[in-house]
């Protein structure tokens, strides 16, 4: 894991986590969405940021993959969460509930 994509996918799966992480307090701490996305920004931005980080880490990991040849056990975890996440926002937005 010498590339600087592979690290870059890894520490973005992490950031992923830390903003989730951040999302599920405040959701702990009493705060609730309302009628539209952007009602509540204090939930809205973490979601937002961990959304992003998750699927900058699909992207940047299928590259180290594909162009660097990377083998790391840590970038095919991080790059399978990614496209789970990126899977999960795309149904998301394709299908709203």
């Amino acid at each position: 894991m010498k590339e600087k994509l592979s690290k870059l996918s890894i520490y973005s799966i992490i950031l992923f986590f830390a903003f989730f992480s951040i999302f599920l307090l405040f959701i702990k701490l009493g705060e609730r969405g309302g009628q539209t996305f952007f009602s509540n920004l204090k939930l809205t931005i973490p979601f937002l940021l961990a959304a992003a980080s998750g699927i900058f880490s699909f992207f940047t990991g299928i590259i180290s993959i594909l162009k660097n040849k990377e083998r790391s056990i840590l970038v095919f975890i991080s790059t399978g969460i990614g496209a789970f996440i990126l899977f999960w926002v795309s149904a998301e937005i394709l299908f709203p509930h």
